[in-house]
């Protein structure tokens, strides 16, 4: 038989964050991995500008989190316009840091800044991004994927991803229904713009009827994100001298905006796919979920998508069971589903926006998120006093060369911990499969054992040990028989022969 021929192991189709996310993932794996996206360069504006505390612990996983933090700021307090008044609200609860969770608060960070940082990052990793690089058609049989470009031009692939939006082209090349609504009445103007007259130490919001209208500062610049919810039978014109004249006709001739560098009509889609994967075609951000964009969910669900799939991809093509790669959807979907009520919820609170609708609450942060009860994580697995199987691994204080569990989990790697003396001693002597992601161990010795800290953090009370998954959640939970247990828990995620995947 002749061996089949890839130009490529995985196609990514979209280099906007998500898509980035997964060639970054990806790279790191050694995967072999191509981007092509159909715009000349990444995107210029500030649209989707939130990055959420679990989204933060994946760039730290990534190695890209201080650059993110410092190209980001805080999110200023709420500035209410009531006439002459302005109550000032703050929507995001402001938290300290803790050992358990080190990035507790929402980053303001333009999308364009988190699309920039990803694609150096994915450059660093000498894997080509090409822009201006249309695809018009996906195509799959048993052994691979086809992209036919708009050049003409195909690329062979084990796998194509399809990370190329809400209007995504692999999406309905493979013929999956997009269920849901999109509601052609209800338009916003977003626009990034320099505004003076205005302070920066707020999110400026002014009640207008059947909508609002919002100026929100962007970090390191002079410009705001400009928000206008327009009337059914609005058209607006995007043009700056119509922007201009509209914004000082709504918020007062005293306040001026000028040098307009990104404007776009927003119409609110809500739409869920029917299945993350058809065979060899994958689906992930906008392409499988589309929201309103109150709340700062969307870009965070579709990176965290990317990060679910990056190495359970990975596992597969060192040859772990294809049917890992049905546990994507199985524990994304779901996720997805929660996030377009809450986003829906919040949104729906602009029409007749009052402060305390625009707070934001505990479940937006992502931090919460589990698995538990989906198809790694069953909802009869053993727990822990705090933590069960497919719920997120805190972070916490270690003794080593790692100060903190987040350092010993960064990487492509499993990580097991084995808490009490026999636990860590039995450590080196389980086996781990030489192909795809390894096995790092760490034996946790804290002082006070299981009354220590970090013990009463993931609810020890007794000889445990625990497997985290690559993306920080965890696989696995044993009380004894430790070399057993942990060879029944790697069969769903562990190579299963030589040799790559087909």
């Amino acid at each position: 038989m002749t061996t089949p021929s890839y130009d490529t192991d995985v196609l990514v189709v979209g280099a906007g964050p998500v898509g980035l996310t997964l060639a970054l993932d990806l790279a790191r794996r050694d995967v072999r991995v191509r981007v092509v996206d159909r715009a000349p360069g990444t995107f210029p504006g500030s649209r989707a500008k939130g990055i959420q505390p679990r989204t933060l612990e994946v760039f730290d996983d990534l190695g890209i989190v201080a650059e993110a933090i410092a190209a980001g700021g805080e999110y200023p307090l709420l500035g209410a316009h009531l006439g002459p008044l302005t109550i000032p609200w703050r929507m995001h609860r402001h938290q300290d840091p803790t050992p358990q969770t080190p990035y507790p608060n929402v980053l303001l960070l333009p999308q364009s800044h988190t699309t920039d940082i990803l694609c150096r990052a994915v450059q660093r990793h000498r894997v080509p991004v090409e822009f201006a690089t249309e695809v018009r058609e996906v195509r799959q049989d048993d052994l691979g994927a086809t992209a036919v470009l708009a050049s003409g031009q195909q690329i062979r692939a084990r796998y194509i991803i399809g990370a190329d939006g809400g209007a995504s082209v692999v999406r309905k090349s493979s013929d999956l229904r997009f269920e849901g609504t999109t509601d052609d009445t209800d338009k916003m103007i977003i626009a990034d713009a320099t505004i003076d007259g205005l302070s920066r130490d707020r999110w400026h919001m002014w009640r207008r009827s059947g909508g609002f209208v919002g100026a929100c500062p962007l970090p390191h610049s002079t410009q705001f994100q400009v928000m206008i919810r327009l009337r059914p039978e609005e058209n607006p014109d995007l043009s700056e001298p119509a922007l201009a004249a509209q914004f000082r006709d709504l918020v007062g001739a005293s306040i001026t905006l000028r040098d307009v560098t990104w404007a776009s009509i927003f119409r609110p889609n809500v739409r869920l796919v029917e299945q993350y994967r058809r065979g060899r075609i994958m689906l992930c951000g906008d392409a499988a979920h589309v929201h309103t964009p109150a709340g700062a969910q969307g870009l965070n669900t579709g990176v965290q998508d990317a990060y679910n799939l990056g190495w359970k991809l990975g596992q597969v093509l060192a040859g772990a069971p294809d049917t890992l790669l049905d546990s994507y959807g199985g524990e994304r979907r779901p996720v997805a589903a929660q996030v377009l009520g809450r986003s829906s919820e919040l949104y729906e609170g602009l029409r007749r926006p009052r402060a305390s609708k625009l707070t934001r609450s505990e479940e937006d942060r992502q931090l919460t998120i589990s698995y538990h009860g989906g198809p790694l994580a069953s909802a009869d697995s053993p727990r822990t006093n705090t933590l069960r199987v497919g719920d997120r691994a805190p972070d916490g204080p270690i003794s080593g060369p790692s100060a903190r569990l987040f350092d010993l989990y960064r990487g492509p790697h499993f990580t097991l911990l084995g808490f009490g003396e026999q636990a860590a001693a039995a450590l080196p002597r389980l086996s781990w499969p030489n192909r795809g992601a390894q096995l790092t161990r760490h034996g946790v010795t804290e002082p006070g054992g299981t009354d220590g800290v970090l013990a009463q953090t993931y609810g020890i009370t007794e000889g445990t040990q625990l497997l985290i998954r690559p993306d920080g959640y965890i696989a696995h939970i044993a009380t004894g028989d430790w070399a057993a247990s942990l060879l029944f828990s790697a069969r769903d995620f562990a190579p299963a022969n030589r040799g790559r995947a087909g």
